[in-house]
């Protein structure tokens, strides 16, 4: 395995490709997502623990959508009918090659979870110097907040540096789980070449994030514009079924999108790392 310099350009690609493969399968990347999702939401309402467990579910979020857009690009590229047309992959290929994936790789993505969940912990309680502890109860505690500590000044910078000190880990995170799938490097390892393969291809990386945020913006304004008629609808007496629907489109928009950014990162390792 050796590391790709790839021109800056190539970030806005990534974004290209994650989204053409996305809307391949859309119901199958969506319902991974959702069920993902689920699983880490139940585990951390969990009392004390939750908060603590669910970031070590992270790693196996992150490798089955990078499987599940693996997959759906493959057979995009490779299965061609007999008439040159891209047959169109298969939700079912998908779930079983995501949940293989997590099964044969369980003990490296644990592995990787736990050093994230040690470093949550210590980035909260790094926060105490700055509220005076009432975050990190509330995270590790399961302490109740009143609008008064949420509203106050230190809260608000205790949440602010956790969001920073976590940036960190989303780095070290972000190609780990594949080193270990993909490349069969060993958990620690895999962290520090997520690292460097970043720094490395910085331009890309941040066209990658700067496109990202481009189609969050666009998708944001549409679904905004069509919420302010539903309410607005809603206001001149079509009661508030209208209203309901066009938060529900704003919710559902931005899960949706984060299901395609997640996608898209499978790119970001293809042409970052050469098995050879």
């Amino acid at each position: 395995m050796k590391l790709n310099l790839v021109p800056a350009r190539t970030g806005a690609e990534w974004v290209r490709l994650g989204l053409k493969t996305f809307w391949r399968q859309p119901l199958a990347f969506i319902s991974l997502f959702f069920l993902l999702m689920a699983m880490i939401s139940t585990v951390s309402v969990l009392p004390v623990l939750g908060s603590v467990v669910a970031p070590i579910l992270l790693p196996f979020m992150t490798l089955g959508l990078m499987v599940a857009t693996s997959v759906a690009y493959t057979d995009n590229a490779e299965g061609l009918g007999s008439a040159g047309d891209a047959k169109r992959p298969t939700g079912s290929a998908m779930f079983v090659a995501v949940f293989g994936a997590m099964r044969a790789e369980w003990r490296s993505l644990a592995v990787l979870g736990v050093i994230s969940a040690v470093y949550f912990v210590l980035a909260v309680l790094v926060t105490a110097a700055v509220d005076g502890g009432q975050l990190a109860r509330a995270y590790l505690l399961d302490d109740a907040l009143t609008p008064e500590v949420i509203a106050s000044s230190d809260f608000q910078l205790a949440r602010m540096l956790l969001m920073c000190l976590n940036l960190p880990l989303s780095l070290a995170m972000w190609h780990a789980p594949a080193l270990v799938h993909w490349h069969r490097v060993e958990p620690v390892t895999s962290i520090f070449f997520s690292v460097v393969a970043l720094f490395r291809n910085f331009g890309a990386y941040a066209l990658f994030g700067v496109a990202w945020f481009g189609v969050f913006l666009l998708a944001g304004i549409a679904m905004g514009l069509v919420a302010t008629v539903l309410i607005g609808v809603g206001a001149l007496g079509a009661g508030g079924a209208a209203v309901a629907v066009g938060n529900i489109l704003i919710v559902g928009t931005a899960l949706v999108l984060a299901a395609m950014s997640l996608s898209s990162t499978w790119f970001t390792f293809r042409d970052t790392f050469d098995p050879n």
